[in-house]
């Protein structure tokens, strides 16, 4: 799997707090299956959560070197989890947020329990603008469980869903996991994110991957694991 939600940056948000312990959410990963990660921190204007690209940078180089130093053989890129925001365009022109690893896939996410307004426009503007835009986590959201013409609007704008792989285990609540399994039977998942913040070893990904094989075969898996987040951070 090739996880393209995760908070493996140190001291940035509510992710890892120290490098040791990024260190030691990437192994849980690894131990789980994972062979390429994109950190995610969050970007969220007019909060603590706003380092910007240039800092998150450096953190990954040291992320990195300290992973090899530990004989850790991982591939990780670098992305932002940008909060819904009508700049989002400005700020990934300015190099102030950060896409998929450099490509043209946007990971965005909505308010959990509240809805933004023009967010369809905001959405449309990135795509006019070139980007290709994931929706993180569209299950754990407050306006999607009560309204599922959302999600079908946004998929008919050509919108990308990153399902939480903890959701298909009641992770997020019983909400989460209906909206999810909705979105696995229909094929409307583009993707798998751990959103991972510390490690747990609550096994999170091998338990839903045992779940999803009642959704997918083996090729349809393969195509939300692996096929579609490579293409995301551009190495097919």
């Amino acid at each position: 799997m090739i996880d393209l939600h995760s908070h493996i940056l140190p001291g940035i948000d509510d992710g890892a707090r120290t490098l040791d312990e990024s260190i030691d959410i990437v192994q849980e990963l690894i131990n789980q299956g994972v062979t390429g990660i994109v950190a995610t921190p969050h970007y969220i204007t007019d909060t603590p959560y706003t380092s910007p690209k240039r800092d998150n940078e450096m953190l990954l180089t040291k992320l990195k070197q300290a992973l090899s130093d530990a004989g850790i053989r991982v591939d990780v890129w670098l992305g932002n989890e940008i909060f819904i925001d009508r700049d989002i365009v400005e700020l990934l022109r300015r190099n102030i947020v950060a896409s998929c690893a450099g490509g043209n896939y946007v990971l965005v996410e909505f308010s959990l329990n509240e809805e933004y307004p023009n967010y369809v426009d905001i959405l449309g503007n990135l795509t006019e603008n070139g980007y290709k835009v994931i929706l993180a986590h569209p299950e754990r959201y407050t306006l999607t469980q009560q309204n599922y013409d959302v999600l079908e609007e946004l998929c008919d704008l050509g919108i990308l869903l990153q399902c939480n792989v903890g959701s298909f285990i009641g992770y997020y609540g019983k909400a989460a996991e209906k909206l999810a399994v909705r979105l696995a039977k229909e094929d409307r998942i583009f993707a798998l994110g751990s959103d991972i913040h510390h490690a747990r070893g609550d096994k999170r990904i091998t338990r839903a991957m045992k779940k999803l094989r009642k959704y997918y075969d083996t090729a349809g898996l393969e195509c939300i694991s692996v096929k579609n987040p490579s293409k995301a951070v551009g190495v097919i």
